[in-house]
């Protein structure tokens, strides 16, 4: 990997030279710039991020912190934020906090050690002292907060969905699967669910987990069908949940959909490719990626911000896990 030293000898200058040019400080004539510019083309040369954060106090790199990206609906929001991000010249330095505050902790700090200029998180704890202790500016992405910048699909809308689509295609003995109650965005798509099974006077159990985990909810699902072996209807708190009930209805022995219905909330990759295929509540993830990165750059070069937290809308998308109606 080539050095600026190299780039300066290349060229013919100095390497204070070499540096004014890459951070566009201070006069370099027309023709020597030329010159620097060649060098760096030449060399393959590609400045340290870090480095020149450091002498111009301003620096294009960006903290992105997920909770865990072994669940597919993680990347698919990094995706969006990079694609973004790339975009306009940003680039990412990446934390998975596995859940975990101390890891979430030494990765902000490992951030602010890195000089970012702005923070995306999906974190837990919106409200946690280290993000109102950073000076820099800080987007929340499929988490919400009362008072910082936050985009995020409306979760609760979601359940109420699942839960209407549940009942219409004519499950009685619905089965709810609570996601982490820490978590704002699984507690708000289980309130959906319930406010609307109550409101439609349909009998309902409720079985609650701690985490979104595959591993866990291959135990959740045994436990689900111990517990309420004549459940007809499964409302999963995500589709990685979902795909656990749907191995678990396969061992039973139970038809999906006949005997079985489930409904997972997401939409990631995976659901299509189940058999059967996933019916689920489509978040677009991707979409929301992308926003948050467009918001956090908006705070970053003092733009004029019209809306400083966005709601995305969200859908059923019907497969083969329901039953079919008459939409006529």
């Amino acid at each position: 990997m080539a050095t600026i030293k190299e780039v300066a000898l290349t060229a013919g200058v100095s390497v204070a030279t070499v540096s004014r040019v890459l951070n566009q400080n201070g006069y370099v004539h027309e023709d020597t710039r030329r010159k620097v510019d060649e060098a760096i083309r030449q060399l393959n040369y590609t400045p340290n991020e870090v480095a020149r954060s450091l002498y111009k106090r301003k620096s294009k790199l960006i903290g992105l912190l997920l909770p865990d990206i072994t669940n597919p609906y993680f990347p698919q929001l990094a995706r969006g934020v990079e694609d973004e991000m790339q975009e306009n010249n940003y680039r990412l330095i990446f934390g998975n906090s596995d859940e975990s505050r101390q890891k979430e902790m030494d990765y902000i700090q490992t951030f602010v050690q890195n000089n970012v200029v702005g923070v995306i998180s999906s974190t837990n704890d919106p409200d946690a002292d280290i993000y109102a202790g950073l000076n820099i500016p800080v987007v929340f992405l499929d988490r919400t907060s009362s008072d910082r910048p936050s985009v995020y699909a409306d979760g609760r809308e979601g359940g109420g969905i699942a839960a209407r689509e549940m009942v219409k295609r004519g499950s009685k003995r619905i089965t709810v699967l609570q996601g982490p109650a820490h978590v704002r965005p699984a507690l708000d798509r289980f309130e959906g669910a319930i406010e609307v099974l109550k409101e439609l006077g349909v009998s309902h159990d409720v079985l609650e987990t701690t985490s979104f985990s595959l591993t866990e909810a291959e135990d959740w699902s045994k436990e689900l069908f111990r517990k309420y072996p004549d459940t007809d209807g499964i409302i999963a708190s995500n589709d990685m949940v979902a795909s656990a009930v749907l191995q678990e209805t396969h061992r039973l022995g139970k038809r999906v959909p006949e005997d079985v219905q489930i409904i997972g909330f997401d939409d990631i990759p995976l659901s299509r490719l189940l058999a059967p295929s996933l019916s689920t509540i489509h978040q677009p993830a991707y979409e929301m990626g992308r926003e948050a990165a467009r918001l956090l750059i908006q705070y970053i070069e003092e733009q004029h911000i019209e809306n400083h937290s966005k709601k995305f809308p969200v859908k059923f998308i019907e497969r083969e896990t329901t039953r079919k109606v008459d939409h006529k």
